[in-house]
């Protein structure tokens, strides 16, 4: 039941900013439309932890905003690196610990090294990932470690 109520909050809010319409007919028929969505959802049996993650709440909004400022950071790093005359770049393949104890928390975790300039993740296995860094700088192990302590946090709660 706490799955579908805030799965049903989520497309309302979802419906409302992106419409931006508040007239009774178009509230009707958004109220509409995410109720059909959640009848499919629940005839389909997709409600659940995996589907709906409402046990990230909070901490996975403070995780974005942490990450945003990491990508903005990196990405200057990265763009200084290829406005430079001389580029200095030292690429390598790093195996990087995944401490996670869920999917959820791998697939978090692996996305946010993509997202991040300058890494990729390229292979993950059970416990570790595989991760080409551009630069030394990107490569550093303090970067990843303190990455997956907040992706560890975001999933315990």
């Amino acid at each position: 039941m706490a799955k579908a109520i805030g799965l049903s909050v989520a497309l309302l809010a979802l419906w409302l900013a992106l419409s931006g319409f508040f007239k009774p007919f178009l509230l009707a028929l958004g109220l509409l439309s995410c109720a059909l969505t959640l009848y499919l959802a629940f005839r389909m049996k997709l409600l659940d932890d995996e589907a709906v993650p409402i046990q990230l709440r909070l901490t996975l909004l403070l995780y974005w905003g942490w990450l945003g400022g990491e990508i903005f950071k990196s990405a200057v790093a990265v763009s200084k690196v290829i406005l430079a005359r001389n580029m200095p770049l030292h690429q390598q393949l790093i195996a990087v610990p995944a401490p996670q104890k869920t999917d959820m928390g791998h697939v978090i975790f692996a996305n946010s090294i993509t997202l991040t300039p300058g890494t990729v993740t390229v292979e993950t296995r059970p416990g570790i990932f595989l991760v080409h860094a551009l630069t030394e700088e990107a490569s550093g192990p303090e970067g990843f470690a303190e990455m997956g302590r907040r992706v560890a946090r975001i999933e315990a709660r």
